[in-house]
C-alpha cells in the first residue's frame, strides 16, 4: 500500500536518515517518539508537503516521490486542525469538494454521512472559534475524508483533548479503521500507540531504530530508549558469566550485584529489563532462595495512575509498581527498608 523506501531529508539542524517502513492496506500504523524526533517530517513527506532529494514515497507500487500533492489520494490532518476561520463548520467540510466542483447532491450526501459519522452534525451551522478543541479535531477529520483519501496521515491528533475527549475520538479513530480505512498516525503518546496501533514505529533523532506491533517491540525492546518509551524503567547494562550449560545464567550488572536470569543466547553482554510490575516487594525476605532477592531502602513514593511506584535503593535503583490496596494494607514509607524480588523469567537480556 504505502512504501517509505531510504528516505533522507537534510536541514539545517536537523536530518531524516535511511527512513524505510511498508504499511498494508487497511492497517493502522503509528510512528511514535518524543517531540523533534522527525515524526511529522516524515509525514509531511508522504503528504507531498516536503520536497525529496534522496528516497522513494510509492503508494500501491506506484512511486509518488513527485506527484502533486492533489494527486496523491492521500490526506492529511494537521494538529492544528487548519481550518478558516471565517467559514462555518458545513462550509470547512464542504470546502474540497466545492473547489473540484463536485455536484451539489453529491456534496449535501457526504456531508450528511460524515457529519453523523463523527457526531458533528449538530454543529454545521457553528462558527470555528465557537468550537472545542475535540469538535475542532472532528471536523478537519471530515474535511479530510470528504475526498476519500486511499491513506489518511494523522499529526498528533489528540494531543489537545482531555481525557473523556480522547477516548471518544480513539473510538472513531478505530472505526474508521475497521471500515478499511488505512491510517498513519503520528504520536509521542505509549497510550494511543497501545490502544489504536496494528503496527508502530519508533523514531528518535532522525531515524527509525525498531518497528513491529506494539507487543512485539515493547515486550522485546531494542535499546534502552525504546524500553524507557514502553514504560520499562528497570533497564542495566549487563556481562554474562560464561555459559555453564544450565538452565539458568548469571548476568552481573555490578561489582556487587548480579541476577539470575533465564537466556540460550550465546551473547557476552547486553542489557537486561524487569517490568516494575514484575517485582515483589517485601517487608522480609522471600522464603523461596531460587529467586532474586535484594536488601534495599524506600527512597520515594510516586503516585501513579494504578496505584504508586516505588523507587528502591538497592544497590543499584529499582522502580516497583504495586496497587493502591496493596500499599495501603502494607504502609510503606519512604527511607523504610525492605526486600524486592524477582523471578529468573521475569527477566529479559537484549544482546549487544
Amino acid at each position: 500500500m504505502v512504501k517509505v523506501e531510504n528516505l533522507h531529508i537534510e536541514f539545517d539542524s536537523f536530518s531524516l536518515k535511511d527512513i524505510y517502513f511498508h504499511v498494508k492496506k487497511g492497517e493502522y500504523f503509528m510512528l511514535l517518539g518524543a517531540s523533534g524526533a522527525g515524526k511529522s517530517v516524515v509525514l509531511e513527506s508522504i503528504a507531498g508537503l516536503i520536497p525529496i532529494k534522496k528516497g522513494n514515497i510509492l503508494l500501491n507500487d506506484k512511486n509518488i516521490t513527485s506527484t502533486a500533492i492533489q494527486k496523491r489520494k492521500i490526506g492529511l490532518v494537521f494538529q492544528d486542525f487548519a481550518l478558516f476561520p471565517h467559514l462555518s463548520v458545513k462550509e470547512n467540510i464542504c470546502y474540497p469538494l466545492k473547489i473540484r466542483k463536485t455536484a451539489k447532491p453529491a456534496i449535501e450526501e457526504k456531508l450528511k454521512a460524515l457529519s453523523c459519522e463523527l457526531n458533528i452534525d449538530h454543529l454545521l451551522d457553528r462558527k470555528i472559534e465557537t468550537l472545542s478543541g475535540g469538535e475542532k479535531q472532528r471536523v478537519a477529520l471530515a474535511r479530510t475524508l470528504t475526498l476519500e483519501p486511499e491513506v489518511l496521515l494523522l499529526d498528533e491528533p489528540l494531543s489537545s483533548m482531555d481525557v473523556g475527549l480522547k477516548g471518544e475520538l480513539r473510538r472513531i479513530l478505530r472505526r474508521l479503521n475497521k471500515q478499511g480505512q488505512t491510517i498513519i498516525h503520528v504520536t509521542h503518546d505509549y497510550e494511543e500507540a497501545i490502544s489504536l496501533a496494528s503496527r508502530i514505529a519508533i523514531m528518535h533523532e532522525g531515524t527509525l531504530i525498531q518497528s513491529g506491533t506494539p507487543k512485539e517491540v515493547f515486550t522485546h525492546p531494542k535499546n534502552k530508549f525504546v524500553a524507557n518509551f514502553g514504560g520499562i524503567k528497570n533497564f542495566y547494562e549487563a556481562k554474562l558469566e560464561e555459559n555453564t550449560q544450565k538452565e539458568t545464567i548469571k548476568a552481573i550488572i555490578t561489582e556487587n550485584i548480579s541476577f539470575t536470569i533465564l537466556t540460550k543466547l550465546k551473547a557476552k553482554t547486553g542489557s537486561v529489563l524487569i517490568g516494575q510490575k514484575n517485582i515483589i516487594i517485601s517487608t522480609d525476605k522471600h522464603p523461596t532462595s531460587s529467586i532474586n532477592q535484594f536488601k534495599g531502602i524506600i527512597q520515594e513514593i510516586i503516585p501513579a495512575r494504578l496505584g504508586y511506584e516505588l523507587l528502591i535503593d538497592c544497590g543499584i535503583l529499582f522502580y516497583v509498581a504495586i496497587t493502591t490496596d496493596t500499599f495501603n494494607e502494607l504502609n510503606y514509607k519512604e527511607e523504610q527498608m525492605v526486600w524486592v524480588a524477582f523471578n529468573p523469567s521475569a527477566v529479559k537480556f537484549i544482546p549487544g
